[in-house]
């Protein structure tokens, strides 16, 4: 796939609709979790340990951490899509201004409320951009493609990454908390769910689906 392959197939207004409204549901999502203040997301943990680290705001740093990964792609061989170069900066930006909009929340009912509906926006976020087909994110392509390098997993080559990923942030000053744990647990089948409600036909007439084979299809095997 390449970055303008994409381009050329049926839907383009509603793909592109799709692509750009999940990423920054996306990055909003992430900042729901972040003013709930009872756990991250595994990347998300990552991203406000190395804020805290270096003073830079979690937008910036996710933006940061993305390029990076994205770097990583070069030495196992994946390819780019619209989808993965957008977002790098979608998501950051998205986290940023979500964050500035919404004030921390105080006692536990409004904290449960803003765990609640990041966890939820967040898998309805996957649907839209995944089903956009426009390739995987950054991060869902370092586990795909590590995937294919090493013949394991992709249950035990996401789980590897994503305990690194949290353990590193925990380290560094981001939060764990029993939503991270909620996250974990709920991801997959919201994700399968909003799949399936915001799938474009592949042609005219054909069905609404996501190849198993592909790296999108990958990514929901969890």
């Amino acid at each position: 796939m390449s970055i303008t392959s994409g381009l050329r197939t049926p839907h383009l207004p509603r793909r592109l609709c799709q692509l750009y409204a999940g990423l920054a549901l996306y990055g909003a999502s992430a900042a729901l979790l972040v003013r709930g203040g009872l756990g991250l997301e595994p990347w998300g943990v990552l991203h406000q340990g190395l804020a805290e680290l270096t003073g830079l705001s979690m937008g910036v740093v996710a933006i940061i951490v993305g390029a990076a990964v994205l770097l990583l792609w070069i030495p196992i061989r994946q390819r780019p899509g619209l989808g993965t170069v957008s977002n790098v900066f979608a998501v950051g930006l998205a986290i940023d201004a979500t964050l500035a909009l919404v004030p921390e929340a105080h006692g536990l009912p409004a904290r449960i409320a803003l765990l609640v509906a990041g966890i939820v926006l967040n898998g309805a976020a996957t649907g839209l951009y995944i089903a956009a087909r426009f390739g995987p994110g950054p991060r869902d392509g370092l586990m795909t493609g590590l995937h294919r390098l090493t013949g394991r997993s992709v249950r035990l080559v996401r789980t590897a990454i994503e305990v690194a990923v949290v353990a590193t942030g925990f380290a560094l000053g981001g939060s764990v908390g029993i939503g991270t744990v909620a996250y974990a647990l709920a991801i997959g089948p919201l994700a399968q769910l909003f799949l399936r409600v915001f799938a474009i036909p592949a042609a005219d007439n054909g069905p609404a689906v996501v190849a198993t084979g592909s790296p999108e299809g990958a990514i929901l095997r969890r």
